[in-house]
């Protein structure tokens, strides 16, 4: 991996964690953080699936660690980002990135999150506890996604990153 690729994805994560830290509004019984869900379609449109989940990773981690977030960021923020990054791999449309982003954090992390908080947290709840709050987060982070991704495009700023990469 070169140098270039790396200060991306740290910048990346940066704008994720600090965007989560001014950014965010009740959604259900969690709080939606649509920063880490419009990095989350930006980096999979710039980087696919392998960049993108690095950077769902280490975000996670970050905010973990500084008490911003919960366990439930990982399967939140990577699930949304590796289905983001496939779909803008194989159709090359931004809005199926985000669509991605969408399902995999909307849907199949709050569906995860259930034996995941069991196991790992200790909680006992239902698929409908996670997902209205999953889904509000994940549905405004696309949109903000969508619209950064499609100007970055038309600006070029997206082929010189990938001409990096």
């Amino acid at each position: 991996m070169n140098t270039r690729k790396m200060i991306i994805m740290a910048m990346f994560v940066a704008i994720a964690v600090a965007g989560s830290s001014f950014i965010s509004f009740p959604a259900g019984i969690a709080r939606a953080y649509p920063i880490q869900h419009a990095v989350n379609v930006v980096a999979a449109v710039t980087l696919g699936p392998i960049g993108a989940i690095i950077i769902a990773m280490l975000t996670a981690l970050i905010r973990i660690l500084s008490g911003t977030g919960s366990l439930l960021a990982f399967p939140g923020g990577m699930i949304g980002a590796c289905i983001a990054g496939v779909l803008f791999k194989r159709f090359g449309k931004v809005w199926l990135s985000g669509l991605g982003e969408l399902i995999g954090s909307g849907l199949i992390a709050s569906l995860i999150a259930v034996p995941y908080a069991k196991i790992l947290m200790g909680t006992t709840t239902t698929a409908f506890f996670f997902f209205p709050s999953f889904f509000v987060s994940s549905a405004s982070g696309m949109l903000i996604g969508i619209i950064l991704a499609a100007r970055l495009r038309r600006a070029g700023v997206l082929n010189r990153i990938n001409q990096i990469s």
